[in-house]
């Protein structure tokens, strides 16, 4: 076990198996020293999570989205982990965009992202920080409430 996922299992966390792709694309893919993932859902064992709801996120459901998003976190950390072997080759996280399919009137996708932004923290400490996008749109796919996908800076 990688000292970043004896981290999480400490925090009573542990990564699920690496997505199959919906298509042809890979989950995670490391080009120099960078990873970027494709865009993960918040699903558990290939079905979507109920977490913030399928579809909309509005005020009453955001801190289930903030779930659903920490979930696609551990889902994009899985990715990472199938492309590079081990989280510990992981320096930093660099680029988180969070995708929110939001009500028209909801502003605050900034607090969903944050369930992807602290369990990021939780795995790397202070190499988790990173940058970040928050997005309200209409759709997305399976009508999941949130969709995000990461950049990672690698050890070479």
């Amino acid at each position: 076990m990688s000292e970043i996922e004896a981290r999480l299992s400490r925090a009573g966390i542990s990564l699920p198996e690496t997505a199959t792709p919906a298509g042809i694309y890979e989950p995670a893919l490391r080009y120099g020293n960078l990873v970027y993932t494709s865009g993960q859902l918040p699903l558990i064992g290939g079905v979507l999570t109920e977490q913030g709801g399928k579809g909309k996120v509005n005020e009453i459901n955001q801190a289930q989205a903030a779930i659903a998003a920490r979930i696609a976190a551990l889902n994009a950390l899985a990715a990472i982990k199938n492309a590079v072997g081990s989280l510990d080759s992981i320096e930093r996280i660099l680029k988180l965009t969070v995708y929110v399919a939001s009500e028209s009137f909801f502003s605050n996708q900034h607090i969903v992202a944050n369930g992807a932004s602290a369990v990021l923290y939780e795995a790397f400490g202070e190499n988790g920080k990173h940058v970040r996008s928050a997005v309200g749109v209409a759709e997305l796919p399976m009508e999941a409430s949130v969709e995000l996908d990461l950049i990672a800076g690698c050890r070479i």
